[in-house]
């Protein structure tokens, strides 16, 4: 194997790939990131065996061949050189990497030993703008479960209904709901069909999309999406991750959404969160539960909590108020999550009583919903 690409482009292609790459004491193999060259393209690939990912950077093949080589330690040298061409060539069982006065030897493996990547059927096709998608995930995303006692929380539901995709996810304290838009008509294999996929899998995607140097405010930028029954493989560009899919049943989170609301409050987004940060300083260590009370004749939402050690705190925002005077008693820091996630300078908070979850979303738009689950006194 031979060939030879700008520093930039290496670096880029291995920081695509290397997150995947990790300690793994019983498998070595798997900290190894495999390169191959051919047919003129050079691609980097690395795996944890649960989720696979591919990227391919421009660059002229010598001659074709495939190696794998420890990715952090070729990351982090490729990080250090100058951006010119890079020289890279297998000999025995080390790859050399020459670039200007920078040469070295890199001990690697085989790449038959290394596992094998799987593919999948690409008949059926759902596509998304791309920075649309990955605005749903930051939005989706962190309500997942970190606790995989339930494994199916700990995905990420999506669920494909006609021309719209729609994301969800909870941990059971709150629930997140984002739908966006697809820009092709989906097949019979898509269409209203759920699959969990795995909360890291989807911020993985997320990450690819960030770190990546195609132009994501560029309309063109599309993001494809393939399923199989226990697949799923996203492809960007040159950039390409498949992952297993969660097997269960997603909890119907649609009944515990208020179909109807005793109290709705429409309040700045700013000037809320300054006034639950205010108050989350005086909530009690561990409960971090702070009150919101909705009186209707003063046209201000008071947010309010007392702790013995350090005090009380209670601070009015101007807000309409439409409906019953009403209260909840919520975690501020799950209220700050879904207030930092909504896009819109103004919002809406329904409130039904202190049992029943409380939902915000922006005054304007319905796409996303936060729902909150109050805290029972």
């Amino acid at each position: 194997m031979k060939f030879s690409s700008l520093e930039e482009n290496l670096k880029h292609g291995l920081f695509i790939v290397g997150h995947i790459a990790g300690k793994n004491q019983n498998l070595p193999i798997l900290n190894n990131v495999m390169i191959e060259a051919k047919d003129g393209n050079i691609k980097f690939t690395s795996t944890n065996l649960e989720i696979g990912i591919s990227s391919v950077i421009r660059g002229k093949v010598d001659r074709d061949g495939s190696y794998t080589v420890d990715s952090k330690i070729l990351s982090d040298y490729i990080s250090l050189l100058p951006n010119k061409k890079v020289e890279i060539e297998q000999k025995d069982d080390k790859i050399v990497v020459d670039c200007e006065n920078f040469k070295t030897k890199i001990k690697g493996q085989s790449a038959e030993d290394y596992p094998l990547i799987p593919t999948i059927d690409r008949t059926s096709v759902c596509r998304v703008d791309a920075n649309t998608f990955k605005k749903a995930v930051s939005q989706v995303v962190f309500a997942a479960s970190t606790n995989e006692t339930r494994i199916e929380l700990s995905g990420v539901l999506f669920y494909f209904n006609e021309n719209e995709l729609t994301l969800a996810a909870t941990d059971s304290y709150r629930l997140t709901e984002k739908k966006i838009q697809v820009t092709n008509e989906l097949s019979e294999e898509h269409r209203n069909k759920k699959f969990i996929i795995p909360a890291k899998t989807v911020q993985e995607i997320y990450r690819v999309l960030s770190g990546s140097k195609e132009n994501l405010a560029d309309e063109s930028n599309i993001l494809e999406i393939y399923l199989s029954e226990n697949q799923v493989l996203f492809v960007y560009g040159t950039t390409e991750l498949i992952s297993r899919l969660i097997e269960g049943q997603y909890p119907d989170y649609k009944q515990i959404i208020p179909t109807v609301s005793k109290t709705v409050a429409i309040v700045e987004t700013n000037q809320l969160v300054k006034a639950v940060k205010a108050s989350s300083l005086f909530s009690k260590t561990g409960i971090n539960d702070i009150n919101l009370d909705f009186p209707k004749e003063t046209r201000q939402m008071m947010i309010s909590s007392a702790s013995g050690m350090a005090g009380e705190n209670i601070t009015g925002v101007d807000a309409e108020i439409i409906g019953e005077d009403n209260g909840a008693v919520v975690n501020y820091r799950y209220l700050l999550d879904g207030l930092s996630n909504i896009d819109g300078d103004v919002i809406k908070i329904e409130i039904v009583d202190n049992n029943t979850p409380c939902i915000i979303r922006a005054e304007k738009d319905d796409s996303y919903l936060y729902i909150i689950m109050p805290i029972k006194q």
